[in-house]
């Protein structure tokens, strides 16, 4: 399991539909790689400054690594880093 933040000058609504190889899901259990936002899924429900204070920014991104090739997933996750460019 590895989180990062999406830099602020990007727009987290591109990233996840430029993913090819990672895959957006609630849940991260399973053998594939799988992403999620929690901002907008887990923890919608809570208003934005609790999120914030405990780190779950609109920016932040939960990955569950799978099986892929690593090169694969790099590439994947790089691509769509550059796709989500500007807001």
């Amino acid at each position: 399991m590895v989180s990062f933040e999406l830099a602020s000058d990007r727009d987290i609504r591109k990233f996840f539909p430029a993913l090819r190889v990672v895959t957006l899901a609630e849940s991260l259990g399973g053998v594939e790689s799988l992403v999620c936002h929690p901002a907008t899924m887990t923890h919608a429900a809570i208003p934005k400054e609790t999120r914030e204070a405990v780190g779950i920014t609109d920016g932040l991104i939960r990955l569950s690594v799978g099986i892929e090739d690593a090169d694969d997933l790099i590439r994947d996750i790089d691509n769509a880093i550059e796709g989500s460019e500007g807001k």
